[in-house]
């Protein structure tokens, strides 16, 4: 499937979670899916959008609620993790557009389920893009990068939609910053 290049969905999800490991037969699962577009002409955001999703094994520890803000009775009310994906396959041309998330956990809490994974094979890990755009010698958190880059966080820290939207004004200062053009080299002989 060709991939088009116009928009790019910005993904940051929350999982159930623990101070300590998980309970007997429980297990980290998504809860909710932040998700926003980002036009690569325009380089705006369009609305972020906040999927709830019920776990299916497991049911959320106070420090989950602490940590995200989501209680049992809010993911109770949620859909279904088939239905959040079915969603954002429909709403978002995730199979068709590059999708950005902030170091590989989100991608790779999706791929514990790969019969229903609603992407594209194209993910940029924009954490690694961020390290290496400035030189840095080691990545840092969302929150580090926002702050060098003088970029105000919007919302709550641990809300997965607000963390997509400040993941994505990371990715439009990323896609705003300009290239060297590439050198052609002339062929010599024929080479």
């Amino acid at each position: 499937m060709k991939i088009s290049l116009d928009t790019i969905n910005v993904v940051d999800i929350e999982a159930t979670c623990w101070r300590g490991k998980p309970p007997e037969g429980m297990t980290e699962e998504i809860i909710e899916v932040g998700i926003c577009e980002v036009s690569v002409k325009s380089k705006k955001i369009k609305e972020k959008e906040s999927i709830i999703i019920k776990p299916e094994r497991s049911i959320i520890s106070e420090f989950c609620t602490k940590l995200t803000g989501l209680t049992q009775e809010q993911v109770d009310k949620g859909i279904s993790y088939y239905e959040a994906c079915a969603r954002v396959t429909v709403n978002y041309s995730a199979m068709r557009r590059i999708w950005v998330s902030w170091g590989e956990y989100d991608r790779l809490m999706f791929l514990r389920r790969p019969s229903t994974y609603p992407f594209s094979d194209s993910h940029i890990n924009l954490k690694n893009w961020f390290s290496l755009a400035h030189g840095l010698s080691k990545s840092m958190g969302l929150y580090g990068a926002l702050n060098y880059l003088k970029i105000e966080p919007e919302g709550k820290h641990h809300s997965g939609a607000d963390d997509a939207v400040n993941t994505a004004k990371i990715l439009i200062t990323l896609l705003g910053e300009k290239t060297e053009e590439p050198r052609i080299s002339p062929m010599i002989n024929g080479d």
